[in-house]
């Protein structure tokens, strides 16, 4: 999907394609979330969205996109990967294995997640398939949904209002942050590893 296009459903259906696109994009049917927030940060500064309208309806598709991640994962991916795990390579060794290191750091996953695509996308799911406590992945789900989605939103709006910034430019300007984000991740691994 375009950026031309989100613009056009944006300008024809409002803030419910905001909450939408990014409800749909953490529970795993691909979108571009991090270029959609930058995109509603151009939009904002333009006049073409309330502020407050976008960040809430952006917000919400995050966060609500979560829960329902978490609750699929509970409810159906536990029973799928306890009868079906072992057509596909997952033995209860593996699978203890996998739970082990996911909990011991889940704040920290479910949180930095956010910024990795896949992971912001598996996360979820692989919370509630490990059991991990609702009110704790509710507090860190939120806690990361807010850390990510209003920078997001406010990089875009000043960056439209200091630069004109062609909408349809947006998806590369997303991609150079996720670069800039990888980079400084590898390079702070690299620092650990060689210390």
């Amino acid at each position: 999907m375009s950026i031309e296009t989100i613009e056009q459903y944006i300008n024809s259906y409002g803030y419910f394609i905001v909450f939408l696109l990014l409800f749909f994009g953490i529970v795993g049917i691909p979108a571009p979330e991090e270029s959609l927030l930058f995109l509603i940060g151009i939009l904002i500064v333009n006049d073409k969205l309330s502020f407050g309208y976008a960040v809430i309806s952006a917000l919400l598709g995050v966060f609500l996109g979560m829960l329902t991640a978490y609750a699929s994962g509970k409810f159906v991916g536990y029973p799928f990967i306890e009868k079906y795990g072992k057509y596909i390579g997952v033995t209860t060794e593996r699978w203890n294995k996998a739970k082990t290191k996911y909990t011991k750091n889940v704040q920290r996953t479910i949180v930095l997640g956010f910024y990795l695509p896949g992971i912001r996308q598996i996360s979820p799911y692989f919370a509630g398939i490990a059991g991990i406590r609702f009110q704790t992945y509710f507090l860190y789900s939120l806690v990361g949904s807010l850390c990510w989605t209003i920078p997001f939103i406010v990089v875009g709006y000043y960056a439209g209002d200091y630069f004109h910034i062609n909408p349809k430019y947006v998806p590369y300007l997303g991609l150079v942050l996720l670069l800039i984000f990888l980079l400084s991740v590898s390079i702070n691994y690299l620092k650990e590893k060689y210390r």
